[in-house]
């Protein structure tokens, strides 16, 4: 049976990405020690063409979860520095322009400011406020999970995470996955991806490349998340 095709903004956000080399197939070794056969590298993601293309597919994968109710009505999006700041006030943009969503956008600095309005927040306030974080690849999920805890700390409540790729893996512990345990804070089913590995076989599989999907089926039947 041949594969559903995918949506038209994750075909972009794919190639896209694999022009500027964000995104690679081939072997790499991880953090963790395991040999992944791609790698995502969000930093890459730094021209007007591919920041387009991810705000477009951040603000419809927002769209969607607030569609279906998974994520609740917010009021601001969290971008954590340094790498979810383009990608915070640009999804914003897009969602106002594009589905009519008018949300702030606000983000953290590594150091905090000792002069002028000082502090470590910049954007609008997140006290009082809903909000979603914007995120890259959840590997161990420590930085979502400082993004969550920044948030708290100046009184937001986090409603939502949004990820571009879901490596859709088991941690360290060959049981849950990241993605699971941060559900776990910001609640059941809240935690959203643009892409998952299932979505980059998918695209492999339909482009012709069987090499390459073939250590993907390999690498996820050691690794990939049962469920």
């Amino acid at each position: 049976m041949a594969a559903s095709a995918l949506e038209t903004y994750k075909t972009d956000l794919i190639r896209h990405a694999m022009d500027v080399d964000a995104l690679k197939f081939g072997s790499f070794t991880l953090k963790s020690g395991r040999i992944s056969p791609y790698f995502f590298n969000a930093g890459l993601l730094c021209t007007g063409p591919i920041l387009s293309t991810v705000a477009n597919a951040y603000a419809t994968t927002v769209a969607n979860a607030l569609a279906n109710g998974s994520i609740p009505e917010f009021d601001v999006l969290f971008g954590p520095a340094y790498k979810g700041i383009p990608f915070a006030s640009t999804t914003a943009v897009v969602l106002y322009t594009q589905h009519n969503i008018s949300v702030g956008f606000a983000y953290d600095r590594k150091e905090a400011k000792d002069h002028g309005e000082g502090g470590k927040m910049v954007g609008v306030s997140v006290k009082y406020k809903r909000v979603v974080i914007l995120d890259d690849v959840m590997t161990s999920g420590k930085a979502v999970r400082g993004a969550i805890e920044t948030v708290t700390e100046n009184g937001g409540e986090v409603v939502g995470v949004v990820q571009a790729l879901d490596r859709e893996e088991v941690g360290q512990d060959g049981t849950s996955s990241t993605v699971q345990e941060i559900e776990r804070i910001v609640g059941k089913g809240r935690v959203h991806s643009i892409l998952k590995m299932r979505d980059l076989m998918v695209w492999l599989e339909q482009s012709g490349l069987s090499d390459d999907l073939e250590r993907m089926r390999d690498y996820r039947e050691k690794y990939g998340l049962k469920c």
